[in-house]
């Protein structure tokens, strides 16, 4: 016999499919060998099947029969009650079920295919939203600094790190430790996944956090940017076909044009500090976008795209 949650899927696409209300010895003649054999067994084991269906919202619709048949029951699930409707969802609306649903079930083919039933990949929206939720070991330490407010040491960039840990924020897939740096006297931005070692809790030093810190606002809304505390801005050169010139000039804006191609291809100059960050907007264009410059990171993406090949 079927397990229990077999045997329910079963009956409720056998309900759902039915044109005309079937009684139970119908439903046990077509999941055969799915119910019991006895009468009293096979109403028992239906009666629960129902009230579990009906616990999560499947209604199911009964009806008396008549004439010769009368006395008897017949079951099938109304399939317009049962389905959504038409969302109609706007652009915005979209773009929050993405969130909601990269936060998640973040890469999953079942809820690719859920947003996909649901129109949460129509419009002008782009592609759907993935999110990584990266745990890291270092992470636990960081977290218990901040709420204690206790001075840490590690060492990042080959460098001997002391800080003031402000706080932690995750951005495009990476955690951020935002601190005061007392080396340096001045504010900075550490992806924490580059932390090298383990992390040291001074717990006989502690600090007060600066008032008027407002961590949300703390690392630039632009991912390219992010870490720009911590070394230099470049500007980067990305051919884009013209496929894409429309979408990422309205992205980007106009301003960072600085070439139009017959073939309606632009090359857009952009910013960088990240160059994680550069590297996967360059390929999320698959071959409709080309790193120019600098030449230095253009070499680095070609041998880690030849990494992964």
């Amino acid at each position: 016999m079927a397990d229990r949650v077999e045997r329910l899927t079963n009956l409720l696409a056998l309900l759902l499919e039915t044109r005309r209300p079937l009684t139970l010895i119908e439903i046990s003649d077509e999941l055969a060998g799915q119910y019991p054999d006895t009468a009293q067994a096979r109403r028992a084991a239906f009666e629960r099947d129902k009230a579990a269906l009906r616990e999560i919202g499947v209604e199911i619709s009964s009806e008396t029969f008549g004439g010769d048949r009368a006395g008897e029951m017949g079951y099938w699930v109304d399939r317009r009650a049962f389905e959504l409707p038409e969302l109609h969802l706007d652009d915005d609306e979209i773009r929050a079920l993405q969130v909601a649903l990269a936060t998640t079930r973040p890469d999953s083919a079942i809820g690719e295919e859920a947003l996909w039933k649901l129109g949460g990949t129509s419009g002008d929206v782009g592609g759907p939203v993935r999110m990584h939720l990266p745990e890291l070991e270092s992470l636990p330490a960081l977290r218990t600094a901040v709420s204690s407010r206790h001075v840490v040491s590690f060492h990042y960039g080959g460098a001997a790190r002391e800080v003031e840990p402000w706080g932690l924020l995750l951005r495009e897939g990476f955690w951020y430790l935002l601190a005061h740096d007392r080396g340096r006297s001045a504010k900075r931005t550490f992806r924490v996944d580059r932390i090298e070692g383990a992390i040291a809790i001074d717990s006989t030093a502690t600090f007060d956090r600066p008032p008027g810190i407002d961590l949300s606002a703390a690392l630039p809304s632009d991912p390219l940017l992010i870490g720009a505390d911590n070394a230099e801005v470049r500007n980067a050169m990305v051919r884009i076909s013209a496929q894409f010139a429309g979408r990422v000039e309205r992205e980007v804006g106009a301003g960072r044009v600085v070439r139009r191609e017959s073939n309606g291809s632009i090359i857009v100059e952009l910013p960088f500090v990240n160059e994680d960050a550069l590297r996967s907007w360059v390929l999320g264009f698959l071959d409709a976008a080309e790193l120019l410059e600098p030449i230095d990171v253009r070499e680095r993406l070609v041998a880690w795209l030849g990494e992964v090949v």
